[in-house]
């Protein structure tokens, strides 16, 4: 039965999550749906290779904050790499500005990326994340330019780039 009391305790529960989103606290790591993945470390192997960044986004799922990768203002030509294995993941090809503060492309590198439902936020949503190594690296939306249509909205901090050699 909806009443006052239920509806200001699920509003206080949605702002609290809206919160921590919001603020960038990790939510724990889902399952991989099963997934079995070429490069396996321990958590304690993640967390010694990666940056507190890194590991939020890459092993727990975050989001960084808009604006703030280097990578988003990216222009030269070169290959972004997956921060956790260095698999080539995208072509600065295919990068374009969306102006959501994240790198954005309208297409993965064969075989770079996998996809799978995120059903976090009370919404469906398409996850991408790292072929090799399960690193959570985005998501993708249909709202995209041609030729494909698709938007990677892709964190910057789970990536590395490596410049095209002259």
């Amino acid at each position: 039965m909806v009443n006052r009391r239920n509806f200001l305790i699920f509003g206080g529960t949605l702002s609290v999550i809206a919160i921590a989103a919001a603020k960038g606290f990790p939510h724990p790591a889902r399952a991989a749906s099963g997934e079995a993945f070429a490069v396996t470390r321990t958590d304690a192997e993640w967390r010694a290779i990666l940056t507190d960044e890194q590991y939020r986004i890459l092993r727990h799922e975050d989001t960084e904050r808009p604006f703030t990768s280097a990578l988003n203002n990216e222009k030269r030509k070169g290959i972004f790499q997956c921060a956790g294995c260095a698999l080539p993941v995208y072509s600065s090809e295919a990068k374009y500005d969306s102006g959501t503060g994240w790198p954005s492309f309208w297409q993965s590198l064969p075989g770079g990326v996998a996809t799978r439902d995120d059903k976090s936020l009370f919404m469906t949503r398409t996850e991408c994340h790292c072929h090799r190594c399960g690193g959570h690296l985005g998501h993708v939306f249909d709202d995209g330019p041609p030729p494909t249509g698709k938007r990677h909205c892709i964190n910057g901090f789970a990536l590395t780039f490596v410049p095209a050699s002259a």
